[in-house]
C-alpha cells in the first residue's frame, strides 16, 4: 500500500513490511536507512534532532509546525544531528524567530541529514504504536525516481537495535573540562566561576544542557568517555559521578560500562546521578534488567509520578529501553514512574545517595519540574563532604 501526496513525490519512505509513504524531500540527498520512532513534543526539533539518543532512528514529528522557528546554534545538544533522518507532516515554511540564524532545510543539507515532508504523520505514528518501531529506508531524490523494492530490501537488512552498542559511536574520544551553565536572560550561556563539587560525567552521549545543568548546580565537570575505568574515574578524586544519556541497547552497553560503575559501588561512597541510558546502566550495575519497548517514549509531555512525594512533573522522554520494575533488587526501591504506561522511571538505593531518572530533568517541559534532581546530586555531594570533614 501507499501514501500518495498531490505533488510529483521527491522523497519516500519505505517500511519493512512493504508499506511505501512518498512526500516532498528536503535537506540532504541519499538514503537513509534506521528504526523510525515519534516523538509529540511541539517544540524543541532541533534539540531532538542533535539529541546523540537517537543516534540510528529516524524521528516522525507528531506536530506539523516543523520548522517555523528555523535553526541556531545555541539550540545545539551536540555538534551535529545525530538523528538519521526526520519524518514531518508539512514541508518547511520560512522561519519566524529573532533568534533564528538558518533555516531547517539548508541545516539538515550542510549536515547530511534527509527529511521528507507532506507525509500523514497520524497515520504513520498509529501503525508504530500498534505494531512497535518500525525498520525504514528513507530516500530523498530530486528526480523522483526509487527503487522501491530495494528500499523495501535495505529496511528488512536493518539489524535493528536490540544488541547494538551505539554508545561507542556517540561518545566523546578524550576528556574534557565544562563549565558553562544554563542559558539565562539577557547574558545568555555564562560560566562556572566558583564550582562546589567535582564531578566526573560519563559520556554515553550526553546533551549540553545536562552537563550545563551540572555546572549550574555548583559542579566542576569533567567528561570522560563512555568506556573510561573505574581507576580512570577515581584518578580525578570526584566528589561524585554522573552516568549520562545515550543511546542503542543498555544490554550492549553495560558489557563494559556495569563492571566500571559496580567497582566505584563497591569500593567507595560517591554519590551517583544517571539519567536515561545512565539510569538504565545503574540500574544493570545494581542487578536489575532492562527490556526493549513497542514504541518507546519520545516527547515533551510525558507525566512522571514520584512515588515517594506523590508529585506528577511533566517530563522529556527518549528512550526506547526500559528497567524492568520487577526485576530490582532487594534495598533498591522504584521512585519515579510513567503515569502512560506504569514503566519505571526511577530508582535509588535504599541507604546510599545513588539514583537515576528515565526522563530528561535537564529539558524544561513543566518548565522546571525535574530540576531538583540536580540539587539532590548537588547535596548529596555537599553531605558527603561535610561528614568527611
Amino acid at each position: 500500500m501507499s501514501m500518495l501526496s498531490t505533488d510529483k513525490p521527491t522523497a519516500c519512505l519505505a517500511l519493512a513490511d512493504g508499506t511505501i509513504f512518498y512526500g516532498q524531500g528536503f535537506g540532504a540527498t541519499g538514503t537513509s536507512v534506521a528504526e523510525l520512532c515519534f516523538n509529540t513534543a511541539m517544540t524543541g526539533y532541533q534539540e531532538i534532532m542533535t539529541d546523540p539518543s537517537y543516534a540510528g532512528q529516524i524521528v516522525t514529528f507528531t506536530f506539523p509546525h516543523i520548522g517555523n522557528v528555523g535553526v541556531n546554534p545555541d539550540d545545539d545538544e551536540t555538534g551535529d544531528p545525530v538523528a538519521e533522518g526526520m519524518v514531518v507532516k508539512w514541508m518547511p515554511t520560512q522561519s519566524s524567530s529573532w533568534r533564528a540564524v538558518q533555516e531547517l532545510s539548508g541545516w539538515l543539507s550542510a549536515r547530511g541529514r534527509i527529511a521528507i515532508g507532506g507525509i500523514d504523520t497520524r497515520r504513520l505514528t498509529r501503525a508504530i504504536r500498534q505494531l512497535g518501531a518500525p525498520h525504514v529506508a528513507l530516500e530523498h531524490n530530486p528526480e523522483g525516481v526509487f527503487d522501491l523494492a530495494a528500499l523495501v530490501e535495505k529496511a528488512r537488512a536493518f539489524p535493528g537495535l536490540e544488541g547494538l552498542d551505539l554508545a561507542k559511536d556517540v561518545t566523546c574520544v578524550q576528556s574534557y573540562r565544562w563549565d558553562e551553565m544554563r542559558w539565562a536572560w539577557p547574558e545568555g550561556y555564562v560560566r562556572q566561576t566558583a564550582p562546589k563539587y567535582k564531578v566526573v560525567a560519563i559520556d554515553y552521549g550526553a546533551k549540553r544542557n545536562i552537563l550545563r545543568c551540572l555546572a549550574s548546580a555548583g559542579c566542576d565537570v569533567t567528561v570522560l568517555p563512555a568506556s573510561a575505568t573505574a581507576e580512570e574515574v577515581l584518578a580525578h578524586s570526584p566528589d561524585g559521578v554522573f552516568l549520562s544519556n545515550g543511546p542503542g541497547d543498555p544490554a550492549a552497553t553495560g558489557a563494559y560500562a556495569v563492571p566500571m560503575i559496580q567497582r566505584i559501588l563497591n569500593e567507595t561512597d560517591l554519590p551517583m546521578f544517571g539519567i536515561c541510558l545512565g539510569h538504565q546502566m545503574l540500574a544493570l550495575a545494581l542487578g536489575a534488567k532492562t527490556v526493549k519497548m513497542n514504541h518507546g517514549h519520545h516527547g515533551a509531555n510525558h507525566p512522571v509520578k514520584d512515588t515517594e512525594t506523590g508529585k506528577v512533573e511533566i517530563t522529556s522522554m527518549n528512550h526506547g529501553f526500559a528497567v524492568d520494575s520487577q526485576t530490582l533488587p532487594t534495598g533498591v526501591l522504584e521512585t519515579h514512574v510513567s503515569l502512560f504506561d506504569g514503566s519505571n522511571c526511577g530508582i535509588r538505593m535504599a541507604d546510599r545517595p545513588v539514583f537515576s531518572v528515565q526522563q530528561h530533568p535537564e529539558a524544561s517541559p513543566g518548565p522546571q519540574d525535574s530540576f531538583y534532581l540536580f540539587e539532590r546530586f548537588a547535596d548529596s555531594m555537599a553531605v558527603r563532604k561535610t561528614t568527611a570533614s
